[in-house]
Protein backbone atom coordinates (compact mmCIF):
# COMPACT_ATOMS: atom_id res chain seq x y z
CA UNK A 1 0.00 0.00 0.00
CA UNK A 2 1.73 3.51 -1.11
CA UNK A 3 0.95 5.96 2.06
CA UNK A 4 2.47 9.21 0.17
CA UNK A 5 3.99 10.14 -3.25
CA UNK A 6 6.14 13.14 -4.44
CA UNK A 7 5.66 13.72 -8.19
CA UNK A 8 7.22 16.29 -9.55
CA UNK A 9 5.42 18.12 -12.33
CA UNK A 10 7.03 21.60 -12.71
CA UNK A 11 6.25 24.07 -12.18
CA UNK A 12 3.74 22.24 -10.08
CA UNK A 13 5.10 19.53 -7.41
CA UNK A 14 1.81 16.98 -6.60
CA UNK A 15 2.12 15.04 -3.30
CA UNK A 16 -0.91 12.57 -3.15
CA UNK A 17 -1.72 11.47 0.68
CA UNK A 18 -3.30 8.07 0.82
CA UNK A 19 -3.89 7.65 4.97
CA UNK A 20 -5.60 10.08 7.64
CA UNK A 21 -3.84 12.80 8.29
CA UNK A 22 -3.43 13.01 11.94
CA UNK A 23 -0.86 13.70 14.67
CA UNK A 24 0.50 10.26 14.13
CA UNK A 25 1.06 11.00 10.35
CA UNK A 26 1.39 14.61 10.33
CA UNK A 27 4.91 14.75 11.13
CA UNK A 28 6.06 12.60 8.10
CA UNK A 29 4.00 14.33 5.65
CA UNK A 30 5.11 17.82 7.04
CA UNK A 31 8.47 16.48 6.02
CA UNK A 32 7.40 15.33 2.82
CA UNK A 33 5.56 18.64 2.06
CA UNK A 34 9.02 20.13 3.20
CA UNK A 35 10.90 18.53 0.82
CA UNK A 36 8.40 18.97 -2.15
CA UNK A 37 8.67 22.77 -1.25
CA UNK A 38 12.46 22.82 -1.28
CA UNK A 39 12.11 22.48 -5.07
CA UNK A 40 10.14 25.77 -5.53
CA UNK A 41 7.41 24.56 -7.44
CA UNK A 42 5.06 27.20 -8.86
CA UNK A 43 2.33 24.84 -6.82
CA UNK A 44 2.02 22.56 -4.12
CA UNK A 45 -1.24 20.25 -5.03
CA UNK A 46 -1.95 17.87 -2.42
CA UNK A 47 -4.18 15.18 -3.51
CA UNK A 48 -6.75 14.05 -0.90
CA UNK A 49 -9.11 12.35 -2.66
CA UNK A 50 -7.90 8.82 -1.11
CA UNK A 51 -7.02 10.77 2.34
CA UNK A 52 -10.69 9.15 5.14
CA UNK A 53 -9.79 11.97 7.64
CA UNK A 54 -7.78 14.93 8.92
CA UNK A 55 -8.01 16.38 12.15
CA UNK A 56 -6.67 19.51 14.22
CA UNK A 57 -2.54 19.04 13.85
CA UNK A 58 -3.24 18.47 10.17
CA UNK A 59 -4.95 21.53 9.46
CA UNK A 60 -2.47 23.15 11.33
CA UNK A 61 0.56 21.95 8.97
CA UNK A 62 -1.26 22.78 5.97
CA UNK A 63 -1.95 26.59 7.27
CA UNK A 64 1.80 26.34 7.94
CA UNK A 65 2.57 25.13 4.55
CA UNK A 66 -0.07 27.41 2.87
CA UNK A 67 2.03 30.63 4.73
CA UNK A 68 5.32 29.71 3.50
CA UNK A 69 3.71 28.87 -0.04
CA UNK A 70 2.27 32.31 -0.23
CA UNK A 71 5.33 34.27 1.11
CA UNK A 72 7.58 32.68 -1.34
CA UNK A 73 5.01 33.78 -4.53
CA UNK A 74 3.59 29.67 -4.53
CA UNK A 75 0.26 28.22 -3.98
CA UNK A 76 -0.57 25.37 -2.09
CA UNK A 77 -3.40 23.61 -3.35
CA UNK A 78 -5.97 20.68 -1.83
CA UNK A 79 -7.37 18.52 -4.52
CA UNK A 80 -10.64 16.82 -4.13
CA UNK A 81 -10.57 15.85 -0.77
CA UNK A 82 -13.57 13.86 0.29
CA UNK A 83 -16.90 14.84 1.90
CA UNK A 84 -15.78 14.30 5.15
CA UNK A 85 -12.44 16.32 4.89
CA UNK A 86 -14.45 18.78 3.34
CA UNK A 87 -16.25 19.13 6.10
CA UNK A 88 -13.65 19.11 8.32
CA UNK A 89 -12.11 21.98 6.42
CA UNK A 90 -15.76 24.20 6.65
CA UNK A 91 -15.98 23.47 9.89
CA UNK A 92 -12.75 24.64 11.19
CA UNK A 93 -13.12 27.39 8.42
CA UNK A 94 -10.30 27.18 6.60
CA UNK A 95 -12.14 26.08 3.37
CA UNK A 96 -11.82 30.18 2.21
CA UNK A 97 -7.92 30.38 3.51
CA UNK A 98 -6.55 27.06 1.61
CA UNK A 99 -7.61 26.69 -2.16
CA UNK A 100 -9.22 23.65 -2.47
CA UNK A 101 -10.34 22.42 -5.89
Amino acid sequence: MRSDTVRPAAPTVEIIVTEELDAASVPRVAALLQDAMAMHPGRLLVDLAQCPFVDASAIGMLLDVHRQMWSEGSRLTLRDPSPRVRRTLHLARVDHVLHVE
